[in-house]
């Protein structure tokens, strides 16, 4: 395996841990009731794959007009 796909591999695997340690279980234990708990999960899990989704757009937006930048940066 490549060490590049290692890398992003592990950053991910320590990026869902830090999120399931920092925001998932504190919001879930916030709550007494169950469909509160499950509530919470869906929201907090829903803001994650948003985030992930822009970073994504982004991402693929630099990647698509690098050209257009890199004359603006020079």
């Amino acid at each position: 395996m490549e060490p590049e796909v290692l890398i992003f591999v592990g950053a991910g695997v320590i990026s869902l841990l830090a999120f399931t340690a920092l925001i998932l279980v504190p919001a879930v234990g916030s709550f007494g009731r169950g469909w509160e708990k499950v509530t919470a999960a869906f929201l907090s899990i829903l803001v994650l794959v948003a985030l992930v989704g822009l970073g994504v757009a982004i991402g693929v937006a630099i990647v698509y007009y690098w050209d257009s930048i890199s004359t603006i940066l020079d």
